[in-house]
C-alpha cells in the first residue's frame, strides 16, 4: 500500500513496523523472478551473465553466488562518521519494499531473510560517505548488505545508546540467518536510491518541525515584545492566496497575544517579524512540493533492470535526480529559516529594538553578559549553514571509465542538509532560551509550552557555560515541533 506522506512512510519503517509479504506480491516477486531467469538463460542481462557498470561488455562469473559476493566485496569502500541508525533503518525498508513490486526478479527466500532481520531491528553500520548515487546508493547498501552477510559491523542498543558490534554476533544473539548473496539479488540490493532517500525522508521531517518551532517562536517574539498581531491576520494571507502562508500566520497566532496596551513599538514591525508568515509560509510550500516527490519515490522500483509484463528493460531507474533536487531545495529552506530565527534572535537582544530591556539580556550588563556568547555561536552556525548550502548536483565529475558520466550526488547532498539541519536546531534553541529568559524579566501570558521553556532555562543572573542547555533545548524542541501536524 502507498504512503500518502513523509510522516507515514518513515512511522511504517519505524521500529515497531513489520515487512511481510501478501499472496499478491510474492505471486508477483515469483513471477518475476522466473521470467529473468527465462530471458537471460537466452539473451544477455546485465549482472546475470554479464559484468557490472563499464564491465558489462563483460561476461559475468557463471556462479551466481560468486558473482553477488564480488560486488558486494568491490562496493564495500564507503568512509566517514556512520549514518544514524533510523536512516539505515529506513533505506532497508525502502530497498525491500521496492523488491516486493515484482519487477526486481529477486530471490524469494533471501527477501525473507532480510525481511526476517528488519522485522528483529537489526540495524548494519553504514559510513555515511562515498556514494555518488548514480547507479544507486552502491557503496553505504553494499556495507548493509554485508552486515546482513554476517561480515562488518551492526547496531546493538541500550536504551537510547548505539554502539557497533560485529555484525555475525547481532545476528547470532537474535536467532537470524546471515544472507547469501546471489547476483541479481545482490544487485537489486545495492542498485537504487534508498540510502539518499531514507536520508532525504528524515531531513524533511525535521525540516517541517523547524518550519513549525520558527512560527510558533515568531508568536512568542511578538508576544514578549508588546508588539500587535496584525502582520499574522488570516486577512493577508487570504488576499495572497498561498496555503503556507495561511497555514504559518495560523501557527504564529496560536502562540500570539495581543498586548493589552498597545504602544511602544514601531508603527511597522522589521521583517525578521513582520515577513515571518510569508518566509516561513514559503518554506511549508516548498516542504509540500517536494513531499510529493519523495514520496512516489518511496513507492516506486529504483533498480536496473527491471522485469515488466514478461520483459527485461535496461534503463537508470537507480539514478537519484529526483531525490537530489529535493535535497537542494531542502539546503535552501533550512537557510531560509535559520536566517530568518537567527534575526529574531538579533532582535530580542538589541536594547533598541526589544523594547527597552537591557543589552544581551545581561542581568547586570558589563558585570555579565547575557547571552553574548550565545549569539556569537549562533552566527557562526548560520554562516556554516550558508557555506553548506551550495548544490551537490553541481559538483560531480565523470567517473566509471566513463559510465557514469552524469552523476546526482544525491546522498551527498541529504548528508549536508542534516549537517545544516543540527546547526539551525542550535540557533532556534539559542532564540528558545532568549525568549525563555525574556520571559522571566517581562513576565507575559504563555501557553504551557513556553512556561516550561521558562522554568527549564539556566539562570543568568550570573554568566554560566550555555553549550550543553543550547544543545539539550535543541533535542526537546525537535521532539515536540516533530510531533505536531501542519494541515
Amino acid at each position: 500500500m502507498r504512503c500518502d506522506s513523509v510522516a507515514e512512510v518513515i512511522a511504517e519503517a519505524g521500529w515497531k513496523g513489520h515487512l511481510s509479504l501478501s499472496a499478491r506480491e510474492r505471486a508477483a516477486m515469483s513471477r518475476g523472478r522466473a521470467d529473468l531467469a527465462e530471458i537471460a538463460a537466452h539473451r544477455p542481462v546485465y549482472g546475470i551473465s554479464r559484468g557490472f557498470g563499464p564491465l558489462a561488455e563483460y561476461a559475468a562469473d557463471p556462479d551466481a553466488w560468486t558473482q553477488g559476493t564480488g560486488l558486494i566485496n568491490h562496493l564495500t569502500v564507503g568512509q566517514g562518521p556512520p549514518l544514524p541508525p533510523v536512516v539505515t533503518r529506513l533505506a532497508v525498508w525502502l530497498r525491500l519494499r521496492g523488491m516486493r513490486l515484482g519487477h526486481s526478479g529477486v530471490d524469494l527466500r533471501t527477501w525473507e531473510l532480510l525481511a526476517e532481520q528488519w522485522n528483529a531491528g537489526f540495524t548494519p553500520v553504514v559510513p555515511r560517505d562515498g556514494s555518488l548515487s548514480a547507479s544507486g546508493d552502491l557503496v553505504p547498501l553494499a556495507h548493509a548488505a554485508q552486515a546482513a552477510a554476517g561480515q562488518r559491523q551492526a547496531w546493538t542498543r541500550t536504551g537510547d545508546q548505539w554502539r557497533p558490534e560485529p555484525a555475525a554476533d547481532v545476528l547470532r544473539e537474535l536467532g537470524l540467518t546471515p544472507v547469501c548473496w546471489e547476483t541479481r539479488s545482490a544487485l537489486a540490493f545495492v542498485n537504487g536510491t534508498s540510502a539518499a532517500l531514507a536520508r532525504a525522508l528524515v531531513n524533511h521531517s525535521r525540516l517541517t518541525a523547524l518550519a513549525r518551532f520558527a512560527a510558533a517562536a515568531t508568536g512568542r517574539l511578538a508576544t514578549l515584545l508588546g508588539s500587535v498581531g496584525a502582520p499574522f491576520r488570516a486577512e493577508i494571507a487570504t488576499v495572497r492566496g498561498h496555503d503556507g502562508h495561511r497555514v504559518a500566520a495560523d501557527l504564529i497566532r496560536a502562540e500570539h497575544v495581543e498586548p493589552a496596551e498597545p504602544g511602544g513599538r514601531p508603527f511597522q514591525e522589521a521583517y525578521s517579524l513582520r515577513c515571518a508568515p510569508q518566509v516561513i509560509g514559503a518554506v511549508l510550500d516548498q516542504v509540500r512540493l517536494q513531499e510529493g516527490v519523495l514520496v512516489t519515490e518511496a513507492a516506486g522500483c529504483t533498480d536496473n533492470p527491471v522485469v515488466v509484463d514478461g520483459r527485461v528493460h535496461h534503463g537508470g531507474n537507480f539514478h537519484a535526480a529526483p531525490v537530489a533536487l529535493v535535497s537542494e531545495v531542502h539546503a535552501v529552506c533550512v537557510q531560509q529559516v535559520a536566517f530568518l530565527v537567527e534575526r529574531q534572535l538579533a532582535m530580542v537582544l538589541n536594547p533598541h529594538r526589544n523594547g527597552g530591556l537591557s543589552p544581551l539580556l545581561a542581568h547586570d550588563a558589563g558585570r555579565t553578559s547575557g547571552f553574548a556568547g550565545v549569539q556569537i555561536a549562533a552566527t557562526s552556525h548560520l554562516a556554516a549553514i550558508r557555506q553548506r548550502a551550495y548544490p551537490a548536483s553541481c559538483t560531480p565529475v565523470p567517473t566509471n571509465l566513463d559510465n557514469q558520466d552524469h552523476v546526482p550526488m544525491a546522498l551527498n547532498g541529504a548528508n549536508t542538509v542534516a549537517e545544516m539541519l543540527d546547526r539551525a536546531w542550535w540557533i532556534a534553541a539559542s532564540l528558545g532560551h532568549a525568549l525563555a529568559w525574556t520571559h522571566r524579566l517581562r513576565p507575559r501570558d504563555s501557553t504551557p509550552l513556553w512556561a516550561d521553556l521558562a522554568d527549564d532555562t539556566p539562570d543568568l543572573t550570573t554568566d554560566r557555560p550555555m553549550a550543553d542547555a543550547v544543545v539539550d533545548l535543541a533535542a526537546r524542541l525537535e521532539e515536540i515541533f516533530g510531533d505536531q501536524e501542519v494541515s
